[in-house]
């Protein structure tokens, strides 16, 4: 399960993901708060839905878009606030989280890093095989944490060569990227 958060939209999605990885929509949406509510409401509204996700959807793991510095700092500390309560429900149910930066995200499923978010729609829409781009980008950008985080955590390359190579270029580009990295 993907969740990019937000005070405002919270993306959710769930995705399957096969040793080939193959990726299949299973469930995405956005739970959204209103500007006028307290904070102390939007969060509980945040919590409840992604408490009723978890529940229905069980994942085997969620992975959160990791915070990060912005010029804006209110919307850096609600965008954290939302992450803690997301992070905080996955705990309570024993499932693992990660978090990842979105350059990650969009090296994972663009091939490049610096991708804008009509690239990355574009890539999990063509991924998970849909007729329509996922809408709003929220939507979009929690299907993308949900992809990358399958095939960082070991569906990936080493299952899909065995299947038959059935690998993407941005997916081959990213896990020739990370074996760099580890080498250095």
């Amino acid at each position: 399960m993907g969740v990019d958060p937000g005070l405002t939209r919270c993306g959710l999605a769930v995705v399957d993901i096969e040793p080939n990885r193959r990726s299949t929509l299973v469930a995405v949406g956005v739970v959204g708060t209103d500007a006028g509510q307290s904070l102390d409401q939007r969060l509980l509204v945040i919590a409840e839905a992604v408490d009723t996700w978890l529940d229905l959807h069980q994942p085997q793991a969620l992975a959160v878009e990791r915070v990060f510095s912005g010029t804006n700092i209110s919307t850096v500390m609600g965008t954290a606030q939302a992450s803690g309560v997301v992070i905080v429900s996955a705990a309570r149910r024993g499932i693992p989280v990660a978090l990842h930066t979105p350059t990650e995200v969009k090296a994972a499923v663009t091939g490049n890093g610096q991708a804008d978010k009509v690239a990355v729609t574009k890539m999990v829409t063509k991924i998970l095989r849909l007729d329509t781009p996922p809408r709003p980008a929220d939507a979009a950008d929690a299907l993308a944490l949900a992809i990358t985080h399958a095939w960082r955590r070991g569906v990936g390359t080493q299952g899909a060569a065995a299947a038959g190579g059935l690998v993407t270029p941005a997916q081959r580009m990213w896990a020739e990227a990370e074996a760099r990295a580890r080498r250095r």
